[in-house]
């Protein structure tokens, strides 16, 4: 009986895991494309342009509100190690474009210094307090010595940020913008798009839903098979091991049981003996497999975290109550092939038969 309740507890945790990847992207959803991406649209300029070209983009058809980025190609140098990326100045309080830490939420850049992903940090071998050597790619590649002055745990990318001003006087440079984020009017982005056409200084426009409706696209692409699979997978395992455990128990008890039918038990009586015990250990594995697919989920997304995707393994109710059901709707089919063995059972010939 353990070892059946081991397997039960197996098939809830395959199918626990394989639901709950819906729910660790769709947090990484809302967390990038709702919490930290806020704009509707992203402007990209061909080159780095004067602040003035803001006033230019508020006055674009349907524009609502505009944030400025500055951003910066750049080699980070930490000793023997570096990496290749670049800085994106943001405003002091930025509400379109913002940083979000996995833990904290939004975050606040400082007045001065680099604020890294943990994960970058991790690579190069820095924390907060530290200093990088920065060597800037772009214009007259100036190289500053710049202090860490904060780590953000964030779900995406090796991210390097700085206040819109500190950026602009380490470069030495005056107000100066290279992409712009922006809220548009729903009813005027058909306008939005003409005149933005009409903008050779704009080099490309990133729509937010677009973005967004991409990404769901490649994730049900990816996913709905695998977890298809993982449906059909944890259903079977369930159903074996619980027919198996039920045949099992038939042939070992059937003498007693069809001593029972003829002392004036009925069949659902002799039915509930039999498969009361299936279904006491299932409620008993129910938990139990919740327990290790949770386990189970964790490790293997410490094992996805890398320098592309920190994720992290969230479940929400329904995916418990899904990855049950299912197991539960296995066990009762199963069940019921096992009830229609014991309807057919030849109560003469199974008492006949010697001890």
């Amino acid at each position: 009986m353990v070892v059946s309740m081991i397997g039960i507890a197996f098939a809830v945790a395959v199918l626990f895991v394989g639901l709950a990847f819906l729910d660790v992207m769709n947090t990484l959803i809302e967390d990038q494309l709702s919490l930290a991406m806020r704009q509707d649209a992203t402007l990209t300029f061909a080159e780095a342009r004067s602040g003035r070209v803001v006033h230019d983009v508020v006055h674009l058809p349907g524009v609502l509100d505009v944030e400025p980025a500055r951003i910066v190609p750049v080699r980070l140098r930490a000793g023997t190690r570096s990496r290749t990326l670049a800085i994106t100045g943001l405003t002091a309080t930025p509400h379109l474009t913002r940083v979000i830490d996995r833990t904290d939420g939004a975050v606040a850049l400082p007045p001065d210094g680099l604020v890294l992903s943990k994960m970058l940090g991790d690579v190069l071998g820095v924390a907060a307090g530290d200093t990088l050597h920065v060597e800037v790619l772009e214009g007259r590649r100036p190289v500053r010595d710049v202090a860490v002055a904060a780590m953000v745990d964030d779900a995406l990318g090796l991210q390097a940020y700085m206040r819109l001003d500190a950026l602009h006087r380490m470069l030495h440079e005056g107000d100066t913008v290279s992409s712009t984020a922006l809220t548009l009017d729903p009813a005027e982005r058909d306008r939005f798009y003409a005149a933005v056409k009409a903008m050779p200084a704009i080099a490309s426009v990133a729509m937010r839903d677009e973005a967004l409706q991409n990404f769901r696209d490649t994730m049900a692409e990816h996913m709905n098979l695998s977890i298809f699979i993982n449906v059909i997978f944890a259903a079977i395992i369930a159903f074996g091991v619980v027919y198996n455990s039920a045949r099992v128990s038939l042939s070992e008890r059937s003498r007693e049981l069809a001593s029972l039918r003829v002392l004036g038990f009925t069949r659902a009586e002799i039915s509930f003996i039999l498969l009361g015990e299936i279904a006491i250990l299932t409620m008993f594995a129910l938990p139990v497999g919740v327990a290790i697919g949770y386990l189970l989920g964790e490790a293997i997304m410490a094992g996805f975290t890398n320098e592309v995707y920190r994720l992290s393994f969230v479940v929400k109710p329904a995916t418990i109550a899904w990855a049950c059901l299912t197991v539960i709707a296995a066990t009762i089919v199963s069940g019921l092939l096992v009830r229609r063995r014991l309807d057919r059972l030849d109560l003469v010939a199974v008492l006949k038969t010697p001890e």
